[in-house]
């Protein structure tokens, strides 16, 4: 469903703001632009996961193609340089790009000469493999690939020159090792002569970096080119590695990655009635929700699983898993990955909360966050609603009572239940929420005190408790009596004189009365301490100065500090962060509480629909973090993220469901 012709792979504008994805399920991927230009230091055809899911690292920066057929040269390749200048240019000669599942393939006309391009992972390996075929040609083409390499944290850039990397020759290629104990990264292609070199290509300037206000110049290794000879109809492929022994047959590893995503599909429409009448659309974020599930192994469980955040630069976070797996997981079928995330997160409960992150360099986790022990209880309730797997319930729930008892007694950070059944949460300095944007010592958002989407998920994670101990054979008294004072306890959140909810109350200041998404959470959750009547007035506030096309404003057009841009340098970006730019996951909230209120199943699920347009625009088959706020809503932030594509499925799965 998506594709390109001319139209766009020949403006180099439109063709370098369209970017693909390839992921391996260890936290490793491929990626570039349409164009194959690199405007960004997270592009390349070999970002390993050094660490899974962490410790990713740019091994292969790219390749660059030459052609040679009937007399003339064509450059397949794009590059910008330090000055601007755009060589060679090979966008030029795109005549089609479209993606097959998530691989993205490119289709070259050299003159009659149509050469086909693609790009994909192996499953489970840090391993890329990029295939080419001669699709059509009045005889032989002979096709050159200069590899360009690096050996880099994949957040920041490389000054290359006087560093002198070991390039050595091997079967079918070369092996290159950039310095003593570095993993080696190797280069190999069947059927191909490789002739070895060592010349730094210094100054490729990155453009998406340079208007983020980040470093803009990169530079990469160029250790050698690859030579063959192409027949009609005969295929080629480059195998880029830092295994010790990837396969090299590339047909097989295409049948491989075929394979893959087919189980995926196939899983999603076992578990769901409504996938056969899903339009394209569904079926590519299925494939996108893949694309986050990955291998986190533990000592003590080493099918440990987790959920990247997004792509390109984020890692594993509590929070963004939790929120993320019923749609990544559940309703896609994948009910087993499910347990296992669950289980892995279990071991990391400690004082009551779950970890808000785990650093890319392999750190200890950090415990700074209010909500994702919330979220875990949520994700465990609907696990078991989907598989009524008891023997999983009864091993995790020591992890919940051991939050709910952490929440009571209190933990770190200040987080509490206060004597109105409410959580009290916060201190000077600290961001606990997902509005989390912390630029230095300045917390932009603080929101101290009781935020309403933390009470909201406090209630429903007692309301679960009481289920699940009752599923148990367990007495529930204990987690209704709390259930019953939060309740009495969230009426304090009613702002009577504007129609819908505080943000916070009990902070510094008293009580925040600014219009945010946060209480569209109090209306969605499966178990509402809000009444049926001021449900629908959150849902229609939310509709009326929150809504955009693609997901909720952080905060309203008419309040003090609303932001409509989301641009500039970090400082810039941050601060608009949660103060009005649009966030996509909390769209498929707001469609299933529109829903609850309404009952309008269809227009419910036509806030949705706008999707199907964005999955071709940024991140291709993905949907983007965040939306400007303001028409035409441009997308921003990680090019791929997991809780905006998981939400979506969730909430078109269950209005697709619902009569």
């Amino acid at each position: 469903m998506i594709e390109f012709g001319r139209e766009a792979t020949g403006r180099l504008a439109v063709a370098e703001s369209r970017e693909w994805l390839c992921a391996n399920g260890l936290g490793g991927f491929a990626s570039g632009t349409v164009a194959g230009l690199r405007t960004r230091r997270y592009h390349g055809l070999l970002v390993a996961a050094l660490k899974p899911p962490v410790g990713r690292t740019v091994l292969v920066g790219g390749l660059e193609e030459r052609v040679d057929y009937d007399g003339r040269s064509y450059a397949l390749a794009c590059n910008r340089w330090a000055d601007g200048t755009i060589a060679p240019d090979g966008h030029r000669l795109i005549e089609r790009f479209h993606l097959d599942g998530t691989t993205p393939v490119w289709h070259y006309a050299c003159a009659d000469a149509l050469i086909e391009k693609r790009v994909w992972m192996e499953p489970g390996a840090n391993t890329t493999y990029v295939g080419y075929r001669l699709l059509r040609a009045g005889g032989p083409v002979h096709l050159a690939l200069t590899a360009l390499v690096n050996y880099r944290d994949f957040h920041s850039t490389t000054r290359g020159p006087g560093w002198a990397m070991r390039v050595e020759p091997v079967a079918h290629g070369l092996r290159v090792t950039a310095f003593d104990g570095a993993r080696p990264v190797l280069l190999q292609v069947l059927g191909a002569s490789v002739e070895l070199v060592h010349e730094w290509y210094v100054g490729s300037r990155l453009a998406t970096e340079e208007a983020r206000g980040l470093d803009t110049l990169d530079d990469n290794l160029c250790v050698g080119t690859f030579s063959a000879t192409l027949e009609p109809g005969r295929a080629l492929t480059c195998v880029l590695s830092a295994e010790m022994a990837p396969a090299l047959d590339g047909e097989q590893a295409w049948s491989r990655r075929r394979a893959h995503e087919a189980e995926v599909l196939l899983a999603w429409r076992k578990a769901q009635p409504a996938a056969g009448e899903a339009p394209a659309w569904i079926d590519q974020l299925v494939l996108a929700a893949d694309q986050f599930l990955v291998s986190r192994p533990l000592i003590s469980d080493p099918g440990g699983l987790s959920v990247i955040a997004g792509y390109h630069w984020f890692g594993d976070w509590g929070r963004d898993t939790m929120i993320a797996l019923p749609g990544l997981t559940l309703v896609t079928g994948r009910r087993e990955a499910a347990r296992r995330i669950l289980t892995t997160f279990a071991r990391f409960v400690e004082g009551g909360m779950l970890p808000n992150v785990f650093p890319d360099a392999g750190q200890e986790p950090e415990y700074n966050t209010v909500d994702a022990a919330l979220w875990y209880v949520e994700a465990v309730r609907a696990y078991h609603a989907a598989t009524g797997d008891d023997a999983t319930l009864r091993e995790l729930f020591p992890a919940l009572e051991q939050i709910i008892r952490g929440y009571t007694g209190g933990t770190r950070y200040g987080i509490r239940v206060d004597d109105d059944g409410l959580v009290m949460a916060g201190e000077p300095g600290v961001q606990l929420t997902w509005m989390d944007a912390k630029v230095g010592d300045w917390v932009v958002t603080p929101r101290i005190g009781k935020p309403v989407e933390i009470n909201a998920l406090w209630y429903n994670a007692l309301i679960a408790m009481a289920a699940l101990a009752r599923r148990l054979g367990r007495p529930p008294v204990e987690w209704t009596a709390m259930a019953e004072q939060t309740a009495a306890g969230f009426t304090r959140f009613w702002n009577a004189e504007a129609g819908y909810c505080y943000d916070v109350i009990d902070g510094p200041g008293g009580r925040e009365a600014a219009l945010r998404p946060n209480q569209i959470l109090a209306v969605s959750l499966p178990a509402s301490p809000l009444s049926p009547e001021r449900q629908r007035l959150v849902v229609d506030a939310c509709s009326r100065q929150l809504l955009t096309s693609y997901g909720l404003r952080s905060l309203g057009p008419d309040e003090p500090g609303y932001q409509p841009r989301y641009a500039g340098g970090p400082r810039e970006r941050d601060g608009a962060y949660h103060q009005g730019t649009a966030w996509a996951w909390l769209l498929g909230p707001f469609a299933l509480a529109h829903h609850r209120v309404h009952g309008d199943r269809e227009g419910a699920r036509a806030f949705l629909e706008p999707m199907a347009q964005h999955l071709a625009d940024h991140g291709l088959g993905s949907i983007a973090e965040v939306f400007e706020a303001e028409p035409p809503f441009r997308p921003d932030g990680c090019v791929a993220q997991a809780w905006s594509v998981a939400e979506t499925l969730r909430a078109w799965c269950e209005l697709s469901l619902r009569a």
